[in-house]
């Protein structure tokens, strides 16, 4: 059964009637740049063919019922009540189940932002085949799904990076995961066969094709099974880093730093501060290598890239783990162009740009590698480029 087919008949089963529609959104892949986002820096992802769908209809009352395959019960909060369940204090958990805070979350941002809009309540059923837990923001799928469900049903009218920041202020307020923004706008902006490169000060973004398809490279997915949650206190703890190494330095955010700040940074900050901050300002000049390497040599050029962005994670950021540098090393020891982590860190992902004809032999790879390690076997895909939301029924 597809996602498509689970959220509509989720909805049947759940509310007793069709829904009146059901929309879409992708998860991604984040090519290069990594913890730049809330650092007002550059990112480069790329939607991925996974998605999130929201079968949704009015009901008829001021109440959002909330449905999905991945829970048992149901969660129900009227309009009115929303401004009293966030936001969600810094650290602590939403007032209502967190997978529900998503698409609650996206309803209390729509209506913030449209004070005086007359909104009706909605029945909502979620179904996905984004995998949880592995970097590619499923959670950024569930918004923007909802989003574009309720901007249309609304009659809100509100572009896609209007969408994008709704779905940031409640993955940051309602849920309390203080991300960035830029799982939302490459969800939002999907191109199929491109990347989306966000400048993640101004919202300013483009398109950038990435050649993949014509070169005969393939984005091989290793999700390591070791799930994460952005909410937690290690991404937490890497953004009050940045925000301290900004503030010794005395600029806005680390968008504004070079590489030749980095020395009077060393002589000013602890060790730990520092290598957050060195983190920052090289993935910055990578992304825009990165860039310039697909748009000026094709992508074949961009292996050094990714393998320089993961061992700055790994030694300078900290958010690797044993089963992402192992699926790392595997990949590239085994003929991959380059590889790295993918997404907050801490478990989740890695990617790896492998030809086509060594798919096989790099896969098979990493799964001995996590193997002779004693990791649970890793889950193993590839993803391409693909649109943004869309209205699916």
């Amino acid at each position: 059964m597809t996602a498509l087919t689970a959220a509509r008949d989720l909805f049947t089963t759940s509310f007793g009637r069709e829904p009146e529609g059901v929309w879409s959104a992708p998860g991604r892949v984040n090519l290069i740049g990594e913890h730049t986002d809330y650092n007002e820096g550059f990112v480069l992802p790329f939607a991925i063919q996974h998605r999130t769908y929201a079968a949704v209809a009015f009901n008829g009352t001021g109440d959002i019922r909330v449905e999905s395959t991945f829970a048992d019960s149901q969660v129900v909060a009227h309009l009115d009540e929303l401004d009293g369940i966030f936001p969600t204090a810094p650290g602590e958990a939403p007032g209502v189940p967190e997978w529900s805070a998503y698409v609650l979350g996206v309803a209390w941002a729509l209506r913030a932002l449209r004070p005086d809009a007359p909104l009706t309540g909605v029945d909502i059923a979620i179904a996905s085949d984004v995998p949880i837990g592995a970097g590619l923001s499923s959670s950024a799928a569930i918004e923007g799904a909802v989003a574009s469900a309720l901007n249309d049903l609304w009659e809100l009218g509100l572009d896609p990076v209007t969408l994008a920041q709704v779905g940031r202020k409640a993955e940051n307020e309602a849920v309390g995961a203080p991300t960035g923004i830029m799982d939302q706008m490459s969800s939002m902006l999907g191109r199929p066969d491109a990347a989306t490169f966000i400048d993640c000060r101004s919202l300013e973004a483009k398109s950038v094709p990435t050649g993949f398809r014509d070169a005969g490279l393939e984005v091989l997915v290793i999700d390591t099974q070791v799930t994460h949650a952005h909410s937690t206190g290690g991404y937490r703890e890497r953004r009050e880093s940045c925000e301290r190494g900004a503030q010794l330095l005395g600029i806005r955010s680390l968008r504004d730093a070079s590489v030749s700040d980095l020395p009077r940074a060393a002589e000013i900050m602890d060790d730990v501060t520092f290598r957050r901050v060195r983190h920052i300002v090289t993935e910055n000049q990578r992304v825009l290598a990165t860039v310039a390497a697909l748009t000026e040599q094709g992508p074949r050029a961009i292996g050094d890239l990714l393998v320089a962005s993961h061992a700055s994670m790994r030694d300078d950021f900290e958010i690797s783990v044993a089963e992402l540098d192992t699926a790392v090393d595997a990949a590239l020891e085994n003929g991959a162009i380059g590889a790295r982590m993918t997404g907050g860190g801490f478990g989740g992902a890695a990617i790896a740009l492998v030809a086509h004809a060594d798919l096989p032999r790099v896969s098979d790879a990493v799964e001995q590698a996590f193997a002779d390690a004693g990791f649970t076997a890793p889950h193993i895909f590839t993803v391409s480029p693909s649109e943004g939301p869309r209205r699916d029924a």
